[in-house]
């Protein structure tokens, strides 16, 4: 029996079996590499789902997440904490006037978001939501009543009343959908988990002239757009149409969980004491990483990284479309790219990680690369050459 074999038997024991696990044992990690505990490398272009954005291990991080143990890794929230300040306005310098709320993950940031909506239209009688087909919220009740897939929700039904599904990239079924009962639109900039779904500049800006027509919140959920998956900051900011409240996570931490959201002060004022709370929330640790991340990202030029290998991946993933006729389409921005099948992915991916490829299949045929923002073009070929090969097995059968 392997080492890996004995910790896998030893690790389904004791932990619950809710995820389809790939059968390897990762035990380190720097930049665009891991390593299993038998020593063999992988090349990760799909670093921890988009958290590990700026690689994992990145040495400004780890030297701040050391520092920050030696000092106070915890302070509960009815407490000041310096860095939480600090990060809150870090943050918001570099998107627009708003106040921040901390938590430690995408879909508590989601539900913050649902709360803070309800508590904006309550008076008014506005209690409902509109969200779009194929959209992934997170799978808590209230984010997954959110996510308009129903294989999410199957299970578990009945869902959180009041949320109103319509499809993605359609603005007049948003109109049709709009009532005097509806708090907020949540929207992803770029659907993630839905196949890396895109839409054109004009839906957005629509929605949000919808929006302010029925004077009502209009809530991005940039979990994966955010903290420069786009090339930009925010994923708003490539789209150039700006929403009142920004859900984030993933990438914002560096490796670290933290979840966000950043709401205009109008709209902030709404979550008083007492209304919502979380209490491992912006701890000192969670905001030393998030701190140090938005520091690299700025120092090392990182957005600039992003979006000429971001050019540099669509250029050869629109190649692959050319080149192999059950591959459909290339989509996505910056380093946030996937390729469409006409055949299932799941033995793609299996494929790709015989030989040293890590990359993700989401919505059955699409194959999804979030490569982090340090990734170099030859590591970006390596990864491409190694998928090619798998294509041209797959064409050849």
């Amino acid at each position: 029996m392997t080492k890996t074999d004995d910790i896998i038997s030893g690790f389904n024991t004791y932990v619950i079996q809710n995820y389809a696990r790939l059968p390897i044992v990762i035990a380190r990690g720097e930049g665009s590499r891991v390593w299993d505990v038998e020593g063999r490398a992988y090349l990760d272009l799909f670093p921890g789902w988009g958290v590990s954005a700026i690689g994992y291990s990145h040495p400004r991080v780890v030297k701040a997440v050391c520092e920050q143990v030696g000092r106070l890794m915890h302070m509960p929230n009815n407490f000041y904490n310096e860095l939480q300040g600090k990060l809150a306005q870090a943050i918001v310098e570099r998107a627009f006037p708003s106040q921040c709320f901390f938590c430690n993950s995408g879909a508590e940031a989601v539900e913050a978001a649902l709360k803070l909506a309800r508590l904006v239209g309550a008076p008014n009688g506005r209690t409902e939501f509109i969200t779009m087909t194929g959209s992934f919220h997170g799978r808590t009740f209230g984010a997954m009543s959110a996510t308009a897939q129903e294989k999410y929700q199957a299970q578990f039904k009945p869902v959180v009343p009041g949320f109103h599904h319509v499809p993605f990239g359609d603005a007049a079924a948003v109109e049709v959908a709009m009532s005097d009962a509806v708090c907020a639109v949540l929207v992803e900039p770029i659907q993630g988990e839905g196949g890396v779904n895109v839409a054109p500049r004009e839906y957005f800006e629509r929605l949000r002239e919808i929006c302010d027509a029925a004077k009502t919140l209009l809530i991005f959920d940039e979990v994966q757009t955010g903290c420069g998956r786009t090339g930009h900051w925010f994923g708003y900011q490539y789209l150039g149409v700006g929403p009142d409240v920004i859900v984030l996570a993933k990438a914002l931490g560096g490796g670290f969980p933290i979840g966000a959201i950043m709401a205009k002060p109008q709209y902030a004022e709404a979550l008083k004491p007492g209304t919502h709370a979380s209490t491992y929330g912006g701890s000192p640790l969670a905001c030393a990483a998030a701190l140090a991340t938005i520091g690299a990202i700025e120092e090392e030029k990182l957005l600039d990284n992003v979006r000429r290998m971001g050019e540099h991946l669509r250029r050869a993933l629109e190649g692959l479309v050319q080149e192999f006729a059950f591959v459909t389409e290339a989509r996505g921005a910056g380093l946030m790219q996937a390729i469409e099948l006409a055949v299932p992915g799941a033995a793609v991916v299996s494929r790709c990680l015989d030989r040293g490829l890590i990359v993700n299949c989401t919505a059955g045929s699409v194959i999804r690369f979030l490569p982090a923002y340090t990734v170099t073009a030859e590591e970006l070929d390596e990864g491409l050459n190694i998928l090619r090969s798998v294509l041209s097995e797959i064409k050849a059968t």
